[in-house]
């Protein structure tokens, strides 16, 4: 007899194969004596379509709100029809006993393999290949050390409450919006509030009203100071009050009041998560959060360099203390060599600051696994990206970086100077990294460092001048990915209630895994632009976030919905009264829109019609520059904004044999008769149900 192994996607199932010595290469599997490999592409199986239920569902209508199915059902995607088929052939073979599921570790991976057993009716027992990274020595290992299926029957769960949570709210407040303003208007339980805060963000910078303030500087020769009142404040808001203190200042004599020098320690970076490590690509590689996930998911699955890429822990467990040194050894080489020689050679012994079980739930952070580092088979992107892990990773078993901070206060008539220094006492974990750190161009109050020699308390000094800056208050900032990626990781900042907030400590909007996703899709629904690293809110995002209801707008609801899902995977919650509050929710919001009495206004209407309708098109811009996109949601026609003629014939000659087709069909069965305005009108209205279909798709 032999054992199914069930893999996310292909490669990761040819690696598992050749580990397991499975040679005989068939159509959609590959065999051995002991094992069958198989693998899903992505998901093969999904929650099912409204249509699925009841065929009037086809029709978006809002008097069939809220669609809310007693018991979900599950239906076999299309797409990958081909290959569920297979799989479902070989999880009903005779000589098949057992099952592995070998997807990703954690709740969406269990999902993939989970639902496909479910939709095969297969009955027969299996186990949990969990595996932190792709080498054959961690595939070996967890092959040896298979987990009952059983233990994470509670991750299953959650992974279907996620997703039917999902399916209720989504396409309920998406067809409701839809139907109400004739409009493609997407809502659902993370990418609304995400998009809210990006809206409110660009409120708050349309409505702020620059004001100027001024500040002094009096130069004491080996030093200067910068004043500052009896709070701290550096910024003067009234002209004439700045320039009285530079007058009684001016010519005048000071004395060094006081003088305090600390020495300060910073501590290594903790290690990276998913987030984190997104957060920091986009500020020193300027890259997209879904880029980071690609590449890294490139360095885990096909250089098997690095470890499980979408995990929510910057901390290891105790059981990978030991292999810490071979990790650095097999990277040991180019620019890492030098970093590498003076620590490996000493015990290694992270500490409590990087090594804590309890902070471990799944995956440990995101380090090297130890596998051979061969440069030169590496993209620019896969260096830059393994770059910053690898330092990151280095950097934990260095010394603090050390300094010695100096402030200086300076007295003259009355006016308080101050000057701060900072002398570097050891470079420590800095040799290795260079972070570069966001400075808040907000925060004016900060003191610039300088070179300060050595001062005495109560030193008299001479002022040689002394300048008044004028300048302005500056807006929040526009968000960036990185910052975005912060908010939704930690919401509760949005929050008034102070209970209400404490009860959403540690959770957030999505998981690591799907924040990317949600920015790349509200980048493609036009709700958000990129303008360089800044992310801007389109109209139809402003118009979106106050027609939608209230309470999918806020991380409250969301933020609750994850902690939820997460007490669900630890068996401390309900998948049923889960459930229960969000078809709750749901009957709520639907009410809500139709009671709702404001308009939505389209302010990107463009000149030009749309060959599909005959209605003026919008103008967006899409990821590759400005697209022209039919106004009305059961067309969906879309086309650059400059297509070239050719484009537009050749679409043209398309269509035209598609009303020749249809002309012929009604003449045929004599519908129309000979009526040629209806059977175009017809074959108009076939061509919007078959977009619509598709976009339901």
């Amino acid at each position: 007899m032999k054992s199914l192994v069930i893999a996310e996607k292909p490669s990761v199932a040819r690696e598992i194969a050749r580990v397991l010595n499975c040679n005989n290469k068939n159509h959609g599997y590959i065999e051995g004596s002991k094992y069958v490999v198989t693998w899903a592409l992505g998901h093969l199986v999904t929650l099912a379509e409204p249509e699925d239920y009841d065929q009037k569902l086809k029709q978006w209508r809002m008097e069939d709100l809220p669609m809310l199915p007693d018991k979900m059902k599950l239906k076999v995607i299309r797409q990958t029809s081909k290959q569920y088929q297979v799989v479902k052939k070989l999880l009903h073979r005779s000589d098949i006993d057992e099952l592995i599921i070998a997807t990703d570790a954690g709740r969406e991976g269990e999902l993939v393999a989970r639902w496909i057993i479910v939709q095969a009716k297969c009955h027969k027992p299996f186990k949990r290949l969990w595996i932190s990274s792709q080498t054959d020595s961690a595939i070996q290992e967890g092959f040896k050390n298979l987990k009952p299926g059983s233990n994470y029957n509670k991750l299953y769960d959650a992974a279907v409450c996620r997703a039917e949570a999902d399916w209720v709210v989504g396409l309920n407040v998406t067809r409701a919006l839809s139907c109400k303003h004739n409009a493609q208007l997407n809502a659902g339980r993370v990418q609304t509030p995400t998009l809210a805060m990006v809206v409110q963000r660009e409120r708050e910078i349309q409505e702020f009203k620059p004001q100027p303030y001024w500040t002094v500087r009096a130069d004491f020769g080996d030093y200067y100071g910068d004043w500052r009142d009896s709070q701290g404040q550096s910024r003067i808001f009234d002209q004439e009050k700045a320039r009285q203190i530079a007058d009684r200042v001016q010519g005048q004599q000071a004395r060094i009041e006081d003088i305090r020098t600390e020495r300060k320690n910073e501590a290594p970076p903790l290690l990276y998560d998913l987030t984190e490590l997104q957060r920091d690509a986009n500020r020193r590689l300027n890259f997209s959060a879904q880029k980071t996930l690609s590449v890294l998911q490139r360095l885990y699955e096909q250089h098997k360099l690095v470890t499980y890429p979408r995990t929510d822990s910057r901390y290891l467990s105790s059981d990978i203390v030991p292999t810490l040194k071979g990790r650095l050894q097999g990277i040991a080489t180019g620019p890492y060599q030098a970093m590498i020689e003076p620590i490996v050679s000493k015990p290694l012994n992270p500490g409590s600051r990087f090594v804590d079980n309890k902070k471990v739930s799944d995956h440990h952070a995101i380090i090297p696994t130890g596998e051979k580092l061969k440069l030169s088979e590496l993209s620019l992107e896969e260096k830059g990206l393994f770059d910053l892990i690898s330092r990151r990773f280095i950097a934990m078993f260095y010394p603090p970086y050390s300094y010695e901070k100096t402030t200086i206060s300076t007295l003259v008539n009355s006016e308080r100077f101050y000057s701060r220094g900072r002398v570097v006492k050891a470079k420590g974990w800095k040799a290795v990294t260079q972070l570069w750190e966001e400075k808040d161009t907000r925060s004016k109050e900060i003191l610039p460092e300088q070179s300060l020699k050595l001062q005495e308390r109560g030193s008299i000094k001479g002022v040689k001048s002394c300048n008044i800056n004028r300048a302005m208050t500056s807006p929040p900032p526009r968000y960036t990915e990185a910052s975005i990626l912060t908010a939704m990781e930690n919401p509760g900042k949005f929050i008034q209630d102070k209970k209400l907030r404490e009860s959403i400590s540690g959770s957030g909007l999505g998981t690591p895994a799907t924040r990317a996703e949600i920015i790349e899709k509200l980048i493609s629904s036009f709700y958000m632009e990129r303008k360089g690293k800044q992310l801007v809110p389109t109209s139809k995002a402003r118009q979106l976030i106050e027609l939608a209801p209230e309470s999918l707008t806020s991380p409250v609801l969301t933020a609750q919905w994850e902690e939820q899902l997460n007490l669900i995977a630890r068996g401390n919650s309900s998948r049923k009264q889960f459930m229960e509050s969000i078809k709750s929710s749901a009957r709520q919001m639907i009410k809500d829109i139709k009671e709702d009495q404001s308009e939505y206004k389209p302010d990107n209407v463009s000149r030009k019609k749309c060959p599909a309708c005959g209605k003026n098109m919008l103008l967006v811009q899409g990821k590759k520059g400005k697209m022209l996109v039919c106004q009305d949601r059961s067309c969906g026609h879309r086309q650059p904004e400059k297509a070239q003629e050719g484009d537009i014939f050749k679409k043209n000659r398309q269509q035209d044999r598609v009303n020749q087709r249809l002309l012929k069909k009604y003449s045929d069965d004599g519908e129309f008769g000979s009526n040629l305005g209806e059977i175009l009108k017809a074959a108009l209205e076939e061509k919007s149900r078959k977009t619509q279909n598709e976009k339901q798709q």
